[in-house]
C-alpha cells in the first residue's frame, strides 16, 4: 500500500515520532492513521517497560510561576545521561509536566500522569512512554511540589543552570529579595529554615558524637558539657536558613537580612537533579574482562 507524505506528516505531529516510525506504523495498519496511533502507543509501552528498572539519575529540575505569582511549581523529571538532557524532546517533555502541574494545581505524580499533557493530547504518562521508545532511555516524573503565597505571601524562585532549582516562599518583602533567598539556598543547602524545625533526633545526635569526642579531652564534666552545646549551636547556625551567613554578604545572617527588611521566610523547596539516587558506577576493565571470557 502506498502511504502519502502528508499522511507520514500528520501521524508525526500527532505523536512525535520519527519518520521512519511513523510510515511503519502506517504500513502495518493499511493506513489507518488511529490503528496506527494505537499499534505505536502500545510499542512504546512495551519498550518503556522493559527500560523502567535502569536507573535514571541525570535530567533537568523545572520552576516556573502562574500568570498573579500566588502560585509555584518546582518538578524534576529524570533520564539516563546527560546527553539526552540536554535534547530538545526532553526539554519539552520537562516543560509540559510542571506547567500540566502548575495549571491543575497538582503535586500528585500518580494523578499527574493521567492528566493530558494539552489540550486535547495524549497523557503525561502516554507521552512519558513515547518519548522512551524514541530516546531509548528511561525517563521518569521523579518529584513535583507545589507552593501557594497565601495573604502576604512573596515568592522567590532561582535556577542554577538547568540542575538545582529553588524556590522559596517570604511573609512580606519583595520578589527581588525572594529570589536573593532563594540562590543562598541553592548555594549554601539549608536542611531547614529555623532551629525550631531541626528534629529532636538529629540534635540528640549531634550531641551524642561531640560528647563521644570530647570524652577524652580529661576536661571537667561541666567544661565538657559548655563544649558540646556550644558545637550544638555552631551546628544549628550552620544548617538552617536564618542562621547561616547571606551568600551575597557573608557579613550579616539571612535573618538579618530578613529582619532588615521586615521580611520573614516561611518555608522553601530546593531540588536538584540525582540527589539521593545512587548510581551504577560501571567498571569498565571488569566489563572488559568479562567480555574476553564471554568470548
Amino acid at each position: 500500500m502506498n502511504i502519502s507524505a502528508t499522511l507520514v506528516k500528520e501521524l508525526r505531529e500527532r505523536t512525535g515520532a520519527g519518520m521512519m516510525e511513523c510510515k511503519k506504523a502506517l504500513t502495518e495498519t493499511q493506513g489507518d492513521i488511529e490503528a496506527a496511533i494505537e499499534h505505536m502507543r502500545k510499542a512504546g509501552m512495551a519498550k518503556a517497560d522493559k527500560k523502567a528498572g535502569r536507573i535514571a539519575a541525570e535530567g533537568l529540575v523545572m520552576a516556573m510561576t502562574d500568570s498573579n505569582k500566588k502560585t509555584a511549581v518546582i518538578a524534576e523529571v529524570n533520564c539516563e545521561t546527560d546527553f539526552v538532557a540536554k535534547g530538545d524532546d526532553f526539554k519539552g517533555f520537562v516543560k509540559a509536566v510542571t506547567q500540566c502541574a502548575l495549571d491543575n494545581s497538582t503535586a500528585d505524580i500518580e494523578a499527574l500522569g493521567q492528566l493530558p499533557i494539552q489540550k486535547g493530547g495524549i497523557t503525561i504518562e502516554d507521552t512519558r512512554r513515547a518519548l522512551i521508545a524514541k530516546i531509548g532511555e528511561n525517563i521518569s516524573v521523579r518529584r513535583v511540589q507545589l507552593i501557594n503565597t497565601g495573604a502576604n505571601g512573596v515568592l522567590g524562585i532561582y535556577m542554577h543552570g538547568t540542575r538545582i532549582g529553588v524556590v522559596t516562599l517570604l511573609e512580606g518583602g519583595t520578589e527581588e529579595l525572594a529570589k536573593d533567598v532563594a540562590m543562598h539556598v541553592a548555594a549554601s543547602r539549608p536542611v531547614c529554615v529555623s532551629k525550631d524545625e531541626i528534629p529532636a533526633a538529629t540534635l540528640a545526635k549531634e550531641r551524642e558524637i561531640y560528647l563521644a569526642q570530647t570524652a577524652e579531652s580529661g576536661k571537667p564534666k561541666e567544661i565538657i558539657e559548655k563544649m558540646v552545646e556550644g558545637r550544638v549551636k555552631k551546628f544549628m547556625q550552620e544548617v538552617t536558613l536564618l542562621g547561616q551567613p547571606f551568600v551575597k554578604n557573608p557579613d550579616v545572617t539571612v535573618e538579618k537580612l530578613l529582619a532588615d527588611a521586615k521580611a520573614k521566610a516561611k518555608s522553601f523547596v530546593r531540588f536538584e537533579v540525582g540527589e539521593g539516587i545512587e548510581k551504577k558506577v560501571d567498571n569498565f576493565v571488569q566489563e572488559v574482562m568479562a567480555q574476553a571470557r564471554g568470548g
